[in-house]
């Protein structure tokens, strides 16, 4: 939820982030999933009452359930806790849950190897294995016969995420439906010695040809850190910033200021780099960069980068916006600026 106003997760932050005019994304997202499960033959679900699930299953017109927990009011981490053990009483064959790292971690905290589980993507960062890389790709795997897979649960600390530090955790190994580009990778960081080299000459070719008067708005990551720096400009690393005539406009911004500025300024390009290995351009912790965003700048305008060495070790690139219809406007294969005046196509994977 607290992706689009910046916060970088809702750890602690759920009241702050809808006092900033935060949505909620988990019933939008489960519900994707859900109206495709809706036609599968033969499943029976079991949920937790309202919000928790039963609402969803309601609006997409599944009516093959059953209630093991009863929320009392607005769900917190212990109501998660609580909710799959009472799968486990069940005897479920896959706990099916929506959100980000952190939800993750408190399934598995309960579930461990025990029961298979499976993340529909909701949250802010997801560096976790166990999501699926959008919701139609949850539907494709549950709906369809699977065999198993290890995958890490990772979390973030949030407060030094907030403060520009990546601090990340390996909390365990769950078990996963398995099948090829249908779920995501743990994200990696890559750092060898010419990647320091490699990210100034990405950032050398992007001064030369940055135009006078747009608006550059700048995603995450540390080569998107040493364009800034090209530019004598202190940009935030896990953070969205706006840059223009080489002056920055708005630091660490949510998804309402880029709105505002892209309104002001006639031209606005994206600067974006994939988080590597899992190879999502959008919709992991640049979720200030929306589908909206996107479409006032113009796909045509949506630049992305990467060191040579990322892009060996990231197979194929992913876009998950929030909005399908964008994600399919991506094609088969984009352009990836790898050096100076060097571009590589790098292929696009669509699950559906």
């Amino acid at each position: 939820m607290g992706g689009s106003v910046g916060l970088k997760g809702t750890d602690g932050k759920a009241d702050e982030a809808r006092e900033r005019g935060a949505v909620p994304r988990a019933a939008e997202r489960a519900a994707i999933t859900l109206r495709i499960l809706s036609t599968v033959p033969d499943l029976f679900f079991v949920t937790c009452s309202g919000e928790m699930g039963e609402d969803a299953l309601r609006r997409c017109g599944i009516s093959s359930y059953r209630v093991a927990y009863a929320c009392p009011g607005i769900s917190t981490a212990g109501d998660t806790k609580k909710a799959v053990s009472a799968f486990l009483v069940e005897n479920v064959d896959l706990i099916l849950f929506c959100g980000g790292d952190g939800t993750a971690r408190n399934v598995f905290e309960v579930a461990q190897r025990t029961v298979p589980v499976l993340g529909i993507p909701a949250g802010v960062k997801m560096y976790s294995a166990v999501f699926a890389l959008d919701p139609a790709a949850a539907a494709a795997l549950v709906s369809q016969p699977y065999s198993l897979q290890d995958a890490e649960v990772m979390d973030v600390n949030e407060e030094a995420y907030r403060a520009g530090a990546l601090e990340t955790s390996l909390y365990g190994v769950a078990r996963i439906p398995a099948r090829a580009h249908m779920t995501q990778s743990a994200k990696q960081v890559f750092e060898e010695p010419d990647e320091e080299r490699a990210k100034a000459e990405i950032a050398r070719f992007l001064e030369e040809v940055m135009i006078p008067d747009s608006l550059y708005i700048i995603g995450a990551g540390t080569t998107t850190v040493a364009i800034a720096r090209r530019l004598g400009v202190q940009k935030t690393l896990l953070g969205v910033d706006a840059i223009c005539n080489g002056h920055l406009v708005a630091s660490d911004a949510d998804e309402k200021t880029l709105l505002a500025l892209a309104e002001t300024y006639p031209e606005t390009r994206i600067i974006v780099s994939p988080i590597g290995a899992q190879g999502f351009i959008l919709g992991r912790g640049n979720q200030q960069i929306s589908a909206p965003v996107v479409r006032k700048a113009g796909l045509r305008n949506l630049i992305v980068v990467a060191t040579p060495h990322k892009l060996r070790e990231t197979p194929l690139l992913y876009v998950d916006s929030g909005d399908p219809a964008l994600d399919r406007e991506f094609g088969d294969s984009i352009q990836v600026i790898s050096g100076y005046r060097i571009a590589q196509r790098k292929k696009i994977f669509q699950s559906l």
